[in-house]
C-alpha cells in the first residue's frame, strides 16, 4: 500500500464534512460538532469575560435598558458585540462566495480555518488585562461566533443554525405542541416531525454538552482552553485545504 493511502482514512471524515459536494448526513454532522464548539466557546466567553458572546438577544435586550437608563458604557459595549457579531456573518459569507468562485471546494473549509486561527488569537486574550483590551477579547469572539453561524446557514441552505439556541428550542416547542394537539384532536396530519425533532434535540444536546466542557475548561485553563477548540476547527478544514496542493479534493 502506498504511504499517501494509508493517510486516506484520517483525512476522508473531514473532507466529507466541509466538502463542495453536501448531503443531509454531512450537514447534521458537521452542524453537531460546530455547536459543541459554540457551547464550550459561547460559556468560555461568560467564565473569561463575563459576557455570552452567541446571545445576541442578551445583548439587544440590553443595549434597550441601558439605552433607557442613558449607561453609554453598557450601551457601546452591546453595539459592539452586536456589531462583531453581524461583521463576522458578513465576512463569512462574502469568503464562502468568494471561494466558491476561485475554487469550490475550499468554500466552507477556508471560513472554518480562518474561525480555528482566531480562536487560537484568542486564547492569548488574557495578555488583554486592562478594560478596552478585555472589550477586544469580547469583539473577537462575537466576530467568530458570527462566522460560525453564517458558515453552517450557508452549509446547509438556512436549515441549520448552531449558535442561536434560542430559535432552536423554539421550533422543538413548535413540533411537541403540533403534535400533542394532533394527538388530542384526533387529527392524523398534524403530527410532529420525529426526524426534525431529532435533529434539533441533537443539536441543543451537543450545545448544551459543548457549554458542560466549556465552562470547568475556561474556568481552570482560562482563555487558553480555546486552543482544543482551534485544533477542532482546524482539524475539520485543514485536511479539505492541504489536499488541493496534493491535488485531490472533494
Amino acid at each position: 500500500m502506498k504511504p499517501a493511502a494509508k493517510h486516506r482514512p484520517l483525512n476522508a471524515l473531514p473532507r466529507l464534512l466541509v466538502g463542495r459536494h453536501r448531503s443531509a448526513g454531512s450537514d447534521l454532522a458537521l452542524a453537531t460538532v460546530l455547536a459543541a464548539v459554540a457551547g464550550a466557546a459561547n460559556a468560555g466567553g461568560f467564565f473569561a469575560l463575563g459576557q455570552y458572546t452567541s446571545h445576541m438577544t442578551g445583548h439587544l435586550s440590553q443595549l434597550a435598558d441601558n439605552l433607557a437608563l442613558l449607561n453609554w458604557i453598557v450601551v457601546l459595549t452591546s453595539l459592539m458585540a452586536i456589531g462583531a457579531f453581524i461583521t463576522g456573518a458578513a465576512f463569512s459569507t462574502a469568503l464562502i462566495n468568494w471561494a466558491r468562485s476561485q475554487h469550490g471546494r475550499h468554500q466552507y473549509a477556508l471560513p472554518l480555518a480562518i474561525q480555528g486561527l482566531l480562536m487560537i488569537c484568542f486564547s492569548w486574550g488574557g495578555i488583554f488585562s486592562t478594560a478596552p483590551g478585555r472589550l477586544f477579547a469580547l469583539a473577537c469572539l462575537c466576530f467568530i461566533m458570527g462566522m460560525q453561524n453564517a458558515t453552517i446557514t450557508k452549509i446547509s441552505g438556512a436549515r441549520i443554525r448552531t449558535t442561536h439556541a434560542t430559535g432552536m428550542i423554539t421550533d422543538i416547542g413548535i413540533e411537541l405542541g403540533r403534535g400533542a394537539f394532533g394527538l388530542a384532536s384526533g387529527r392524523a396530519e398534524l403530527r410532529w416531525d420525529r426526524r426534525k425533532l431529532a435533529i434539533l434535540l441533537r443539536l441543543v444536546l451537543a450545545f448544551l454538552l459543548g457549554g458542560l466542557v466549556g465552562a470547568p475548561g475556561y474556568g481552570q485553563f482560562g482563555f487558553f482552553f480555546s486552543l482544543p477548540l482551534a485544533a477542532a476547527l482546524l482539524g475539520l478544514s485543514l485536511p479539505t485545504l492541504l489536499a488541493r496542493r496534493r491535488g485531490g479534493g472533494t
